[in-house]
């Protein structure tokens, strides 16, 4: 008997806190450009848009009033599933980090899976003049950086997305990650929905590859469960071919300026998060995939709802 294949999530990052403006002139750098750039991507036909904001000079920021600016207006124009970061950037507390939640109670955000060194000092290598003043230091702090994520701080984090039911994203960097989830499920911290992201590719964590992913597949099954859900973030050129993989595996999909910054192979910029959700879409449904619409995915992932935030 033929089982049809669950429809493929489509997720948008629109510009993260790892790019900086130097890198492309195409990265979303201030609100008015993360919120079209959003609009256009969930045209495109992405059902999610992952967002962290930035200020008028393309820095990261976790400005309540810059982050309700921005997720009001997407919120207004298009029926996307908002997730926001609990990242935030580097350099931020905690604190900062996850006062987004209580703040704004939105249907998901990220859910980091343990701490990390994380580390792209070298980004900006063969770029002569920047084009803000904060962006060299910015990057090359990070030589010394380490992303924090203590069990204290993951049950805190949790707890509050429990509270104010928002789903939480477990971002997934490396594969003992795996089995902190496993230990705050097994402690009743987590009690929602598993849907893990995984994120490869990182300096301090798992490498890039297919061989890779396919073992975090199976690991993850094994560790929590076959009822769980997952996508890959499709990191810099290996974006396409990563997320294919993903889905060809019974996962998810996310494509965006947060990750990568090309639409192909040979480095070419893409010119916006639109034209990467368009490819990744076009793919897909050649592979004969049916991709959700935004209402779909909130079914799929057991969303709250859109009127249920506080943006």
């Amino acid at each position: 008997m033929y089982i049809k294949d669950q429809k493929v999530i489509i997720s948008a990052a629109i510009t993260g806190a790892t790019h900086v403006p130097s890198m492309s002139p195409y990265l979303p750098k201030n609100p008015d450009e993360i919120i079209e750039s959003a609009i256009e991507a969930h045209r495109a036909g992405a059902a999610v848009v992952h967002i962290h904001a930035r200020g008028e000079n393309g820095k990261p920021t976790t400005d309540h009033g810059i982050f309700h600016y921005i997720l009001s207006s997407i919120r207004q124009e298009c029926d996307a599933v908002i997730g926001i970061t609990t990242g935030g950037a580097n350099g931020m507390s905690v604190e900062e980090r996850f006062s987004v939640i209580s703040k704004f109670q939105p249907e998901m955000a990220s859910a980091n899976g343990g701490s990390m060194n994380f580390n792209y000092n070298k980004l900006l290598t063969n770029v002569e003049h920047p084009v803000y003043e904060w962006e060299q230091e910015y990057v090359e702090r990070t030589w010394d950086n380490v992303f924090r994520n203590s069990f204290r701080d993951m049950e805190y984090c949790i707890r509050t997305m429990n509270e104010y039911g928002t789903l939480p994203e477990y971002e997934i960097f490396d594969y003992g990650q795996l089995n902190n989830l496993k230990i705050l499920k097994n402690q009743g911290v987590i009690t929602q929905p598993i849907y893990i992201q995984f994120v490869p590719g990182v300096q301090g964590g798992m490498p890039a590859n297919n061989e890779t992913l396919m073992f975090m597949f199976d690991q993850a099954r094994k560790i929590l469960g076959n009822d769980i859900k997952y996508s890959t973030v499709g990191v810099g050129r290996k974006m396409f071919k990563l997320e294919t993989l993903c889905a060809l595996n019974g996962g998810n999909v996310r494509v965006g300026m947060e990750d990568g910054l090309y639409i192909d192979p040979a480095g070419t910029l893409a010119k916006s998060n639109a034209q990467q959700v368009f490819k990744i879409k076009k793919i897909l449904e050649d592979l004969d995939f049916e991709t959700a619409d935004s209402e779909e995915a909130r079914g799929l992932l057991h969303l709250k709802g859109k009127d249920n935030v506080n943006f």
